[in-house]
């Protein structure tokens, strides 16, 4: 049984390389500036919320801002209401 375990979690370490492979630097850096943007699109949404604005003129706000960035129109986020 442990070798099987092992031989599975090569597997899955090798596959994990691989799939990390697939990115190279300039979708690296694709990737970060995705989720700065995303980040501050939040950060946006927060500070509509702050200034006393209504939750859903925050929320158009939001999906405005993450238009293209994120799936969803939560900009790729969801939290419990």
């Amino acid at each position: 049984m442990k070798k099987v375990n092992f031989l599975w979690s090569l597997a899955l370490v090798s596959a994990m390389g691989f799939a990390a492979e697939t990115h190279g630097d300039k979708e690296l850096k694709e990737d970060i500036a995705r989720h700065r943007a995303i980040a501050a699109a939040h950060e946006g949404a927060a500070k509509c919320l702050e200034a006393g604005k209504k939750d859903a003129v925050c929320e158009k706000e939001l999906q405005a801002a993450c238009k293209g960035l994120a799936i969803g129109k939560f900009c790729g986020m969801k939290h419990q209401h």
